[in-house]
């Protein structure tokens, strides 16, 4: 999965949802499913598809939010009767590092930019009994795994291919075939997973239940993120040391008759919270300056957007209309170049 997504995914959800006062009520990801990803993952994010589609600008923000391997995915259900619009009603999803050695979580090492993997779970109603005839009677490629037939969404022979499977009626996994071996281990207690991380648990359980989309990065992801979600602030000498010592960031989205944005960088020092707000000021100030006449859904944006540190933490809010985002998407303003 190209990093640029991850990217992408961290500016769209900024520009989306959390407010004190709930329009919806979201969906909380159970522990069980949680438990299941392994612990060395550079992102984690949800996202309640069945409450996401009745918004009228999911449909354009989908293409660009969802990973790119999941449109693969969605093909794929199709093929086999499964209708991903509707009996997938919610969606988990991981960039992964690779397996530890020897089982060892002590060994453990994040994802890298470029050489991460993706694990998914996807919740909903499955009739995995009529999808999986479907997938024999063409003779997909399948690799047997305990009791599971996992089939290749691909042609099966390259470590980057990305391989499915039914866990029961409610639950389909997909993600390339070694993490998702990795996922049954974890389920069966062979391998220590996220319930066991006690540097992203924490930030993932406080977004958790949050909104119709919510994301929590480590820390090199958190930093790729806000070097582009924030450019402007790299005209300031001490911008990027700043952003090279973030430690992780969580998003998270809340949206009804219109849409709120929160999102919230672990500085490494109360001190680093302070500055970075500053210069996060001044960047908006300047950009604000910049599209003042050629954007002013985008000027609009910046003018709600409220930055405020709270001890290492660092807190944007802002929020507009469905409007106002439907326009921003249409300008291509939260494209990303892949």
């Amino acid at each position: 999965m190209n990093h640029r997504k991850i990217v992408a995914t961290a500016i769209l959800v900024t520009v989306l949802a959390c407010s004190a006062a709930l329009r919806a009520r979201a969906n909380t990801l159970s522990s069980d499913i949680i438990g299941m990803f392994p612990q060395n993952i550079g992102e984690f994010a949800y996202a309640d598809l069945k409450q996401a589609r009745s918004l009228s600008w999911f449909p354009q923000l989908k293409q660009q939010m969802l990973p790119a391997r999941f449109k693969q995915f969605e093909q794929f259900l199709t093929a086999a009767g499964v209708d991903p619009n509707s009996q997938v009603e919610e969606l988990a999803w991981a960039t992964v590092g690779p397996p530890p050695a020897n089982g060892s979580a002590q060994q453990q090492s994040a994802p890298s930019p470029g050489s991460e993997q993706i694990v998914g779970v996807a919740l909903g109603s499955f009739r995995p009994e009529a999808a999986e005839s479907y997938f024999n009677a063409q003779k997909l490629p399948a690799v047997k795994v305990r009791n599971f037939s996992l089939y290749s969404v691909g042609g099966g022979s390259g470590p980057t291919d990305l391989f499915f499977f039914f866990l029961d009626s409610n639950t389909a996994a997909f993600g390339q075939r070694q993490q998702l071996e990795r996922l049954i281990m974890i389920r069966s207690g062979e391998e220590q997973g996220l319930l066991s991380d006690s540097k992203m648990l924490p930030l993932i359980n406080d977004a958790n239940g949050s909104g119709v989309v919510w994301a929590v990065m480590n820390g090199t992801y958190a930093q790729l993120a806000m070097q582009q979600l924030a450019p402007e602030a790299a005209q300031f000498p001490q911008a990027q040391q700043l952003v090279s010592r973030i430690r992780a960031m969580s998003l998270q989205i809340i949206a009804g008759s219109g849409v709120q944005a929160r999102f919230q960088s672990v500085c490494a020092t109360p001190d680093d919270a302070n500055t970075f707000a500053a210069l996060l000021q001044a960047g908006l100030l300047y950009k604000r300056y910049q599209v003042g006449n050629s954007n002013p859904d985008l000027a609009s944006l910046l003018d709600s957007t409220r930055i405020a540190p709270a001890g290492d933490r660092l807190n944007v809010q802002l929020s507009l209309t469905d409007e106002q985002m439907l326009s921003l998407i249409r300008r291509n303003t939260f494209a990303v170049t892949m």
